[in-house]
């Protein structure tokens, strides 16, 4: 009986601990003292933990709130070469970008629904291991002129061809719809390891957030998705879309320093600026004419 109610007491401290230190860190994520700018009627918000008091760990993390009324509109873009963010952005006169969904670093192609435009661009590609998709190609975002959703897609590989939106995007794992956290894989060190991440993200007002943060360096060591999902929620999102990461994850803003690049792309394996990789499409943020 003493054995029990020892075991009982480790559990309930441990479970305690756990709740202590998610509000702890949610503390310091809303009354972090970040930098914001405003650009064109939206809001860049930078902040750099360099002392181990986010998640235990430094993270430099960038996010683009863009409101519905802001006159800005998001854009898909496809590129049949690898080609850097900020250069598709520059191409298609984008005020802001970050980089899309997942692609096939050797023969270039997304290897998630893609469609620009109306113009169907790729299929899924099944895994080894699944059917007809990979796990991370249950999210989706649809983007039919100012309206901007994310969606869980249906099981079929061929779902998002029933879908009327002009611009579609699918990626994942998803991770909020509806103020609700979504399940997703632990069995991935994809999902458990800590990454840079890249993730849009939709408030219940329809703001939308561009968010990055940078990883695998001292200065910033990435996110878990449950890390990325907290970080999201605790913004205020209801409904976010994980997007291709690693050393795709790149912000890009019109005239801001260092080639527009915001964040700290780590494809060259250092912590600066120019580690940006040539990624496969982007999310384009357009002014409205």
């Amino acid at each position: 009986m003493i054995k029990k109610h020892f075991l009982f007491i480790i559990t309930l401290l441990a479970v305690t601990a756990r709740v202590c230190l998610a509000q702890s860190d949610s503390l310091v994520l809303v009354q972090a003292r970040w930098q914001v700018d405003s650009i064109d009627g939206m809001l860049l918000k930078t902040i750099h933990f360099n002392h181990h008091e986010y998640f235990h760990s430094n993270q430099f993390m960038a996010v683009l709130e863009i409101p519905s009324q802001s006159g800005h509109t998001l854009q898909l873009a496809y590129e049949p070469v690898r080609t850097p963010t900020s250069t598709i952005a520059k191409r298609h006169h984008a005020v802001a970008a970050i980089n899309g969904s997942f692609f096939d670093m050797d023969k270039h192609n997304p290897v998630c629904y893609l469609r620009v435009d109306g113009q169907d661009i790729w299929e899924n590609t099944p895994g080894k291991d699944t059917v007809n998709r990979k796990y991370y190609q249950y999210g989706t975002l649809l983007i039919n002129g100012d309206s901007v959703r994310i969606a869980r897609t249906d099981s079929s590989r061929c779902w998002e061809r029933t879908l009327p939106d002009s611009n579609i995007m699918t990626a994942g794992p998803l991770l909020l719809l509806h103020g609700e956290v979504q399940p997703f894989r632990h069995d991935r060190t994809f999902v458990s390891n800590r990454h840079p991440r890249t993730a849009v993200g939709i408030r219940p007002d329809g703001t939308l957030l561009l968010f990055v943060v940078d990883g695998r360096s001292k200065e910033s060591e990435g996110m878990s998705l449950d890390e990325l999902t907290k970080t999201l929620k605790w913004l205020g999102c209801t409904d976010v879309l994980n997007m291709d990461g690693g050393g795709s994850t790149t912000l890009y803003l019109e005239g801001w320093a260092n080639g527009g690049i915001v964040n700290y792309p780590i494809d060259n394996g250092r912590f600066d600026h120019h580690g940006e990789r040539g990624v496969s499409n982007a999310i384009l943020v357009i002014r409205n004419r």
